[in-house]
C-alpha cells in the first residue's frame, strides 16, 4: 500500500511540474517582439553653435537662451565677423532639415538651408543677422 501511495504522488508530482512548464511556455510566448526602450532625450536632442555675425554685443548669448529654454543644446557660442550675413542663417549641418526648422520655430525668424559638413559633430549651424537684434530681448 505505501508503494503505491508513493507512486501516485510521484505521478502527481510528474504532472504538476509539467503543467506548470507548459503555463510558463504559454505565458511566454504571447508577444516575441523584442522590445525596444528610447533613451530619454536621445531622439529629441539637436546640437547647435549660435554664431553673432553682427557688431551687437550680446546677440548670440540672448539666441542661446532662448534655444535653451526650449530644451535645445547650444554646444558652442561665439562671434564670426568676417562671414557677416545680411539676414539670420539656420544652416543645416548633418541630417534632416527638421532639426533646422525646429531652431527656427523657437528663435521666431531666420531661414533654414541646407550646408552639410560631415566634420562637424554639430546638428545645426546658426548664423544671426541684423534681424536677430529687432527679434531679441537683450539682458545684461
Amino acid at each position: 500500500m505505501e508503494r503505491h501511495r508513493l507512486r501516485s504522488l510521484l505521478i502527481g508530482a510528474a504532472i504538476l511540474a509539467a503543467g506548470a512548464i507548459v503555463a510558463g511556455v504559454a505565458l511566454n510566448r504571447g508577444d516575441e517582439r523584442p522590445v525596444t526602450l528610447p533613451i530619454p532625450g536621445v531622439r529629441d536632442s539637436v546640437l547647435v553653435e549660435v554664431l553673432n555675425t553682427t557688431g551687437v554685443d550680446g546677440l548670440a548669448r540672448e539666441a542661446t537662451r532662448r534655444l535653451r529654454r526650449a530644451g535645445i543644446d547650444v554646444v558652442s557660442v561665439g562671434s564670426q565677423r568676417e562671414d557677416a550675413v545680411d539676414s539670420t542663417v539656420i544652416m543645416v549641418r548633418r541630417g534632416d532639415a527638421s532639426a533646422g526648422e525646429r531652431v527656427r520655430a523657437v528663435l521666431g525668424f531666420g531661414r533654414v538651408q541646407t550646408a552639410a559638413d560631415p566634420r562637424l559633430l554639430l546638428d545645426v549651424t546658426v548664423l544671426l543677422g541684423p534681424d536677430a537684434a529687432g527679434a531679441l530681448s537683450l539682458h545684461p
